[in-house]
């Protein structure tokens, strides 16, 4: 596991991008994994300016996201397909075909988790995927206990990620309590991933994730198994390393 450590999270964000972009330059169609919530917004800001620059192109990229909150439809200014429109997918070349989310509003979910697992197969795996830190060392939505040998499942979410995701609702309340997400196993057939973390709230997790033990009581510190993995870390989450 490589430790890249930067000043603050605008740092953070331009080098996240620096990477990817060197990544989808060396590779004819790339897969790339993404995620949602704070943290990576720095980040498709900048792909979007290097975009414009005409310095990347996405004609020829796959996406697939981690999770999608079950209940939502992508029309919810809360659901994960309205966000990856507004903060990166409208405002670049991609073609809308090749944009994979989990559907969260159809009736059968488990079919759903298989069929996105298939998808994610049949275009040879995630080249480069995104991760952020939990907390409480959730990946995607997999919750501590969840097993190391998951695929695409359905996930009932904890209280504290429920919590830490109310600010993007009306009220606690109004946050879904499952999600649909990428499995573990299916994270770690990426041939590699980025992980973001930034933030004195993300300290002592992104502490357990360098200085703990593997256990699925803390489902990041499954990613020390994986031969190319690439932390990125501000300075005010390095705060207790």
């Amino acid at each position: 596991m490589n430790i890249v450590k930067v000043k603050n999270y605008d740092e953070m964000s331009n080098k996240a991008c620096q990477v990817l972009v060197d990544r989808m330059n060396k590779v004819n169609n790339p897969v790339l994994g993404l995620a949602t919530g704070s943290t990576p917004e720095g980040l498709y800001k900048e792909l979007i300016k290097t975009s414009r620059k005409g310095d990347v192109s996405f004609k020829h990229t796959t996406t697939f996201n981690l999770d999608e909150y079950i209940g939502l439809s992508k029309s919810n200014a809360n659901s994960y397909h309205y966000y990856m429109k507004n903060h990166l997918f409208q405002y670049i070349d991609v073609n809308m075909d090749n944009v994979h989310v989990p559907k969260g509003d159809v009736l059968d979910i488990k079919k759903e988790c298989q069929e996105y697992e298939k998808s994610i197969r049949s275009h040879g795996n995630i080249d480069l995927q995104i991760l952020g830190l939990g907390a409480n060392g959730h990946i995607g939505f997999n919750e501590p206990g969840t097993s190391f040998n998951s695929r695409t499942h359905i996930v009932d979410l904890a209280e504290s990620t429920r919590q830490a995701n109310a600010r993007f609702f009306d009220s606690y309340n109004d946050v879904p309590e499952q999600a649909i997400t990428m499995g573990i196993e299916t994270i770690l057939e990426s041939k590699e991933i980025i992980v973001l973390v930034s933030g004195n709230k993300k300290a002592e997790a992104l502490s357990r994730l360098v200085n703990g033990k593997i256990s699925e009581d803390f489902p990041a510190s499954v990613l020390k198994e994986h031969i190319h993995v690439t932390v990125i870390a501000d300075e005010a989450a390095l705060s207790a390393m």
